[in-house]
């Protein structure tokens, strides 16, 4: 099996387990029969992006070439930021892209990580977003207009909790549950006043706090590292050992972890016991 690396696929069950899949081109390998066994990836040195499928000889923004790291608009640093969002000022790069991407409803979120956070989504992401962040719970607390206005939102819970993973820590295993209802009704009193002004920037129902049941997740993992050492295709070409486990968007081996997202792109052989 070759092909460029994307993204993992991780698929949610109604019993809160989830299915992995390495995803290598145009095929597909299920990860969780595979915990326990042998698992090598082997880089080629060649890597393709993702958006044009030129060969670069580096990666950017995970897993596109220079030129288009530049001119796309999920590229733009408003993606990493979304409440700096430039659409309305006409400097939208791709603004088709911006009207099904970010013009759109959007979800803020409560977390737990390593640890509780506030996250946004669009709707179509639920829950992908979740399982690519490695979140043992989750529960949307805000439906809101824009992907600006979710970054608007966000930001001001971001003065009260984190609003990023220690992606350490959530790989050294699964945090106790948070009453992550019991944990919203006490936060979003402490930002009435931005919401306040945020309603009246942007309209009456631009802002709907919404009651929804606190959704768990269940990684496929056997053991959890006790240290994490970190492979890297740039560094060693080889990634091997005994699948412990997966989580977010990491591969847990015995020798190490490796965040397959990062190396979207690059060119790799996999071979599996």
């Amino acid at each position: 099996m070759k092909g460029n690396l994307q993204k993992m696929r991780g698929e949610l069950r109604e019993d809160g387990h989830i299915d992995y899949a390495l995803r290598v081109g145009a095929d597909e390998l299920p990860l969780n029969p595979l915990l326990g066994k042998s698992l090598k990836l082997t880089y080629s040195g060649a890597i393709h992006c993702d958006a044009c499928g030129r060969k670069t000889s580096k990666s950017y923004a995970q897993g596109h070439c220079y030129p288009c790291m530049k001119k796309l608009a999920r590229c733009d640093m408003c993606i990493l930021k979304p409440e700096t969002c430039h659409y309305a000022d006409g400097t939208c790069r791709e603004p088709d892209w911006g009207e099904t991407h970010c013009m759109i409803p959007h979800y803020v979120y409560l977390a737990n990580t390593s640890g509780i956070k506030v996250g946004i989504t669009r709707h179509s992401q639920i829950p992908t977003r979740w399982i690519d962040q490695g979140a043992t719970q989750a529960l949307p607390i805000f439906k809101v207009m824009t992907r600006q206005l979710s970054g608007l939102v966000e930001t001001a819970l971001a003065k009260l909790i984190a609003d990023k993973t220690n992606w350490r820590a959530m790989l050294k295993g699964d945090h106790d549950d948070i009453d992550l209802k019991t944990r919203a009704d006490a936060l979003l009193p402490q930002i009435e006043k931005q919401l306040a002004s945020l309603s009246e920037s942007f309209g009456d129902g631009a802002i709907q706090r919404i009651d929804e049941q606190i959704v768990a997740l269940h990684y496929p993992v056997a053991q959890y590292p006790t240290k994490i050492a970190s492979h890297n295709f740039d560094k060693n070409p080889v990634v091997e050992g005994t699948l412990q486990g997966i989580k977010g968007q990491y591969l847990i081996f015995d020798s190490g972890v490796i965040n397959i997202r990062k190396f979207t792109g690059y060119e790799v052989e996999v071979d599996a016991a």
